[in-house]
Order: C-alpha cells, then structure tokens, then sequence
C-alpha cells in the first residue's frame, strides 16, 4: 500500500502553490512533512485526498489512480478542525464511521474504543464546542481513526496538545504504522518529525527540496564540533585547516568544519592552550537542517 504524489503543480492565479512536487508514502512509514506557512502542505495533502484538483500530475494508490473507495478507507485529519461544533462528541464518531460504510453497531464500538484510547471517553455526550483545544484535537484524531483507515493524511496533528497527549497521539501513529498504514502528516514541530518519523521532506514555495531520513540529510552537511577548552583564547580554533567558523558560548566553542575535513587538528590546537574538558561531535538538529536548506533557497531565489 503506497501512496504516491507525482508531478503535483498548482497555481492560484499568479501564486504557485504546488511546482512538480512528488514523493510516496510506502505500507508502514511514519512521512513527516515540513515546510514555512504557505509552502504548499496543505495543498498537497488536499489534492491526495480529492479535496483540490491539481493542475497537473496525478495521485496513485498501490499504482492506480484513486477511486472513490479508496477515499472512503482513508482517515483525514485537517489542520482547521473539520467537526460539528454543536454535535456530541460520539454521536459525531459514530456518523463519520457510518459516512466512511461502517454499520451503526461497528461504529458505535469504534467510537467508544477511540474515545476510550484517546482520552475523552468522559465527554462523549458533550457537544464539541464544550471541549478545550487539546479534546478538540483528540477527537478531531478519532474522526480519523474511527473507520480502520488504510491511509492516514494528518495536518498539524499535534498543535495545541498538551505533552501527554502528544505522549498518546505518537505512540497510536505508530501503532497504525505497525499495521501497515502509510501515515503522512505535517508539522511545525520539527523535533517530534525528527523524533517521530521514518523520512521527512521538507517543502518551500511548492516545491520537495530535500527528502530523506533526517541522517541522510545530514549528509553533506558541515560538521560541528563541541570543544571545552576553558583556557582557550577566542577565536583560538580560526586557523586550523577546515575549519569554516567558531563561535564562542561560554568555555564551549562550537567549531564549523568542511566535509570530510580531520577534527584530530583542532583537538591538537584545543589542547596547545590548556586542559579539553569536552570534545564532542554535535549532530544537526532537523531545525537546522530546515533552516540552512530554507537559507540556500533564498540565496538562490531570482531577484
């Protein structure tokens, strides 16, 4: 069970939302999706779920285009809350299960088994617009579950959740992934994408610009070294070869090396001054990652 974007472009007037975007979402992968406001995520989780038309490119599911079925076993989590306000919380369930072909009696124990895992069993006769945010959000993810979806596309799952919650929502994401569902979804929460997901991909101005696991996108990427050297003066790490920076942070200093460069000298030139407390390799964070890919795009936008 594969989902896949391939060549996805749209525009909306003279704004491209979408350039020839593609990726896929094997059986079992946790996708996340990453990218500034107005990158394009959310118009091309819209146009996988049939929502938006693309102007181009198409969708296909285990090869084939998407069909009406096939919609109907996917589970749509969406970034605005797609709820009744004024509904209770299991009568809502249990008519999204049935919308999705469930029958009323398989529906109703989905709705309590959901309600029950995702911590909202106690408001099930509470309209939804009675619920914080954070019970809004669950059940919102309830909706998505409710009918043993096949795929799940998820919008800013986890914004305005409390760390427990976030806690639970993580651990049934992967649950489903155990299970072979494909799970996509976005977020500005890039340490849970970096904590949480199998690949991720990262989106600006409509288009993929990298994609990967967060190791292979650090490949390439400088490497940074930790050094505690108390007795060290500032700016004592310039002139080792390979070094393309230094910064200072208290008795730390966080030197930038060129790929493929050798650390032993700036060990060496660390130890020439005084006793090393700390000499450590520092991984880049998917924050940093997303901020120098962001970067090198602006650098080579058209003026």
């Amino acid at each position: 069970m594969t989902l896949e974007l391939l060549s996805l472009s749209k525009r909306y007037g003279d704004v491209t939302a979408l350039d020839s975007l593609s990726l896929d979402v094997p059986a079992g992968e946790l996708f996340g999706l990453v990218g500034s406001n107005g990158a394009g995520k959310t118009t091309a989780m819209r146009i996988a779920l049939g929502v938006l038309a693309a102007d181009s490119g198409e969708v296909r599911w285990q090869g084939a285009a998407i069909t009406p079925d096939v919609r109907r076993r996917t589970g749509y989590m969406p970034e605005e809350r797609g709820l009744y306000p004024r509904m209770k919380v299991g009568e809502q369930l249990v008519y999204f299960a049935q919308l999705h072909g469930m029958s009323r009696a398989d529906a109703t124990r989905a709705a309590e088994q959901w309600t029950d895992r995702l911590g909202v069993a106690a408001r099930r006769d509470d309209d939804v617009q009675k619920l914080s945010l954070g019970n809004q959000q669950r059940v919102q993810l309830a909706a998505a579950l409710v009918h043993q979806p096949d795929l799940l596309v998820l919008d800013e799952p986890f914004s305005g959740l409390d760390p427990v919650a976030v806690d639970v929502m993580s651990t049934v994401l992967r649950e489903q992934c155990d299970r072979g569902v494909p799970v996509v979804f976005s977020s500005h929460q890039l340490d849970l994408v970096e904590r949480l997901c199998d690949r991720v991909g990262i989106v600006r101005n409509g288009r993929l610009v990298a994609l990967g696991t967060v190791d292979e996108l650090r490949t390439g990427d400088t490497m940074r070294l930790e050094v505690q050297a108390p007795a060290a003066p500032e700016g004592w790490a310039d002139d080792v070869p390979g070094v393309l920076s230094s910064t200072r942070q208290g008795d730390t200093t966080v030197v930038e090396l060129a790929v493929g460069s050798d650390d032993q000298p700036v060990l060496a030139a660390a130890m020439s001054h005084g006793a090393v407390h700390q000499f450590a390799l520092r991984r880049s964070s998917l924050f940093e990652l997303f901020r120098d890919v962001v970067s090198v795009e602006d650098e080579e936008e058209p003026q």
